[in-house]
């Protein structure tokens, strides 16, 4: 192993087929595929949505750069099938570049598609639930040009593990910041009266943000003609200055040259297209996903750490209700402004039955997942007065069953969850780029 020298204003993400030399795959990412879409239109950095089916039909064409968010790599993989890897292998080897965040990063490892000699640390040898602010130990490398501080948010990331020696490491874990947590512990409160080591036989993982020091954050090296840069590190992280201004080295380092302004870049006309009808069922079903999130507070369960990620406490599953309300709030205000088709109407009843037909199997979907897991939540509480939980493990077989049934036993998503997940993801993705997905 080498190491080498105001408000936010909403712009629609790129179009399939518009301008721009960086294709985000958007499968699978679902919350952090949006914080990736809604961070680089902040940092006005021109970018071309893709799924895996454009992959396999030449949607890599043009590009410089492959840029793959956050989410469970392992959904990503079965997402791609041997083709979309395939595809990208080639894309890479013959000279394309990829950049992977988090999950992202973990689909380019040896567990993964192979990109580099890398792989991620088994749950037993890692801190697993390590979330929040944390310093970094960084190179004499362009992507840390005009930083200062160094401090950058990750959140419940693998751990890199090293097997081949052809590759840099650009940045090292430093210490954690005091306002970072280790599950739902506090890092600054523990560290000034608390003991890691105790706390770790009690939550039977490891806790201590020091077993991080040192530890590959960022990583870069080469698959034939192409670089590879994976970060276990979120540039992309809400209200983070640092981040976005790395987001930009990045672009510049990767995609060539200055990075074009987004604004301009072959975005359809906007204008409501969508009935009063449907807009009216949206917003209801995002009041459903509110008085999950609402449920969740008003019983201690968690709290939010910033406008896109709840901090959850140890025992239920956070992510999961982090990940639909922020994804149907933002569906809700992108239903303001559907695109109208610049072509003629059947593009535009084409969009418009979609959106009917999402919005309907969504609302199948959601009245019995919402009354479930607010009957799961309630039980998880009551629970967690009475012995040791995590979000997988309880001896209450009811708790158990609905889990099951909500979530399924994956440590991944799954179960209700899932079939509801993917109609969101389906309506916002058509949403953000324009059309529903051919």
């Amino acid at each position: 192993m080498k190491r080498s020298s105001g408000p936010e204003v909403r712009k629609r993400a790129s179009s399939p087929g518009s301008g721009g030399k960086v294709a985000l795959l958007w499968d699978e990412s679902f919350l952090w595929g949006l914080m990736a879409v809604r961070a680089l239109e902040v940092a006005r950095l021109p970018f071309r949505l893709v799924r895996s089916g454009d992959l396999k039909n030449g949607g890599l064409q043009g590009m410089r750069t492959l840029f793959v968010p956050g989410g469970w790599a392992s959904n990503k993989l079965k997402s791609l099938g041997e083709e979309g890897i395939g595809e990208i292998k080639r894309f890479i080897s013959g000279g394309g570049d990829y950049l992977g965040f988090c999950g992202g990063a973990g689909l380019a490892t040896l567990d993964g598609i192979g990109l580099l000699g890398i792989k991620r640390r088994p749950t037993g040898e890692r801190v697993p639930s390590f979330s929040g602010r944390i310093r970094l130990r960084t190179t004499d490398h362009a992507l840390w040009r005009g930083i200062t501080e160094s401090v950058f948010h990750a959140w419940w990331p693998s751990q890199f593990l090293v097997e081949e020696g052809s590759m840099n490491v650009i940045a090292s874990y430093g210490e954690a910041l005091p306002d970072s947590f280790s599950s739902d512990l506090n890092v600054g409160d523990v560290g000034k009266y608390g003991n890691w080591e105790d706390l770790e036989r009690l939550y039977r993982i490891n806790l201590d943000p020091g077993w991080l020091l040192n530890e590959p954050a960022v990583v870069e090296g080469r698959y034939g003609g192409g670089r590879v840069v994976l970060s276990l590190v979120h540039f992309d992280t809400p209200g983070d200055a640092e981040g976005a201004t790395v987001l930009v080295n990045l672009w510049e380092y990767l995609a060539g040259g200055r990075p074009v302004s987004a604004k301009g870049m072959g975005r359809r006309e906007k204008g409501n297209i969508a009935t009063a009808g449907t807009s009216h069922l949206v917003s209801e079903l995002f009041d459903r996903c509110s008085e999950l999130i609402s449920l969740g507070l008003r019983n201690f369960l968690w709290f939010w750490r910033n406008p896109m990620l709840l901090q959850w406490r140890r025992g239920v599953r956070g992510l999961e209700y982090c990940t639909l309300y922020v994804m149907m709030r933002e569906i809700a205000g992108l239903m303001e402004s559907v695109p109208r088709p610049s072509k003629d109407g059947a593009e535009a009843g084409e969009t418009l039955s979609f959106i009917r037909e999402k919005t309907s199997r969504i609302e199948e979907l959601m009245a019995p997942f919402a009354e479930k897991a607010k009957q799961l939540l309630v039980l998880e509480r009551q629970a967690m007065q009475a012995g040791h939980i995590t979000y997988e493990k309880c001896d209450d077989p009811e708790i158990r069953e609905i889990r099951n049934v909500l979530f399924s036993n994956a440590k991944s998503h799954g179960g209700l969850f899932k079939e509801l997940i993917d109609e969101v993801d389906a309506l916002l993705y058509s949403l953000l780029s324009g059309g529903p997905e051919k």
